[in-house]
């Protein structure tokens, strides 16, 4: 059985940027509602539901053909929400020089990934994701997905993800997403990205 993950900060940590009530919701409500959809759907398969989702995810062709659809949706959305809670702070932190040169290569400098980023998160139709991803050659790419569709199931590996789903911003933001994706670089945990990074190229 998969469970919601405990947030390593209160819902009011990272105002003014993110609303404390946006986060609330955005996690006792969406994300709680992906467990249980995800553990309805595995239910009958314990072998699976045994294995981490991001294990499931990755191997999402030997998922059952009747459970495909719920473990894309609600799997991905439990993997997707589960890693952006913690690349969130509100204490301020720095790229490290080894993710700044693999990101130098492929994204240009820090202006210029964001710059990039932004424009990929922006241009995101509907709801989805944009993420920095490794991929299996140690190089690193800037990606988006749409719904909940995790990097995972394309053999990539997400360091950093900005949900741009309405509901991660439209209490505070209505519809200006670009003032949400700006305001999100203040609260970037990049300890964090830096952590998975290192793990990943490891």
């Amino acid at each position: 059985m998969y469970s919601l993950p405990q947030l390593p900060y209160e819902y009011t940590a990272l105002e003014p940027h993110i609303d404390a009530q946006t986060m609330e919701l955005h996690h006792t409500k969406h994300h709680q509602t992906y467990v249980d959809k995800l553990n309805a759907a595995l239910e009958k398969y314990p072998e699976l539901a045994a294995k981490s989702v991001e294990d499931v995810l990755r191997d999402f062709d030997s998922v059952p053909e009747d459970a495909k659809t719920a473990v894309k949706n609600h799997g991905g959305g439990h993997a997707n929400h589960s890693l952006f809670w913690t690349i969130l702070s509100a204490t301020p932190s720095q790229p490290s020089e080894a993710l700044s040169a693999a990101m130098a290569v492929s994204c240009g400098d820090q202006d210029t990934f964001k710059q990039h980023f932004a424009e990929k998160a922006t241009g995101v139709f509907g709801s989805g994701w944009a993420w920095l991803v490794v991929n299996p050659d140690n190089t690193i790419e800037i990606m988006t997905t749409p719904n909940q569709d995790s990097p995972l199931m394309q053999g990539k590996t997400p360091i950093f993800g900005l949900d741009v789903w309405e509901h991660a911003y439209y209490l505070k933001y209505q519809n200006r997403r670009p003032e949400y994706i700006t305001a999100f670089w203040n609260i970037v945990n990049w300890a964090e990205v830096n952590r998975r990074f290192d793990e990943a190229v490891a």
